[in-house]
């Protein structure tokens, strides 16, 4: 992993949302929605991250296999909070610009899983 793959992690993970057009959860969007989803996650998931397990980047994508934690602190997914933790894998591809400026992002949601492990 290069100082400008972890870079992208960084961003997301510092909540520096910002991308041109997003298809998130396996669904296009616009710009302004897929911030909008992130930005909601972020405020139900203060502590979300991801942790990289594996990139590979070709050009100007960037695939990330990433574990992502987090303790819900107000309603998500349907699921109110009850303290619990969870831990999810995510796959994930970014176009990125400027080593850091994400202009497209694909990424499916296991939102089942995390359901199940909430006991939902």
């Amino acid at each position: 992993m290069s100082g400008t793959d972890l870079r992208c992690i960084g961003v997301l993970n510092a909540h520096e949302i910002s991308n041109d057009e997003t298809a998130l959860r396996g669904e296009p969007g616009a710009r302004d929605q897929g911030i909008a989803v992130l930005n909601g996650d972020i405020d139900a998931v203060p502590d979300f991250h991801g942790e990289p397990r594996e990139i590979a980047v070709g050009g100007d994508r960037l695939l990330a296999r990433l574990t992502n934690p987090g303790t819900p602190a107000r309603e998500w997914l349907g699921v109110a909070p009850a303290g619990a933790s969870f831990e999810i894998v995510a796959y994930a591809i970014y176009q990125v610009r400027d080593g850091r400026r994400f202009v497209h992002m694909t990424a499916p949601h296991g939102a089942e899983t995390l359901r199940r492990q909430f006991g939902g």
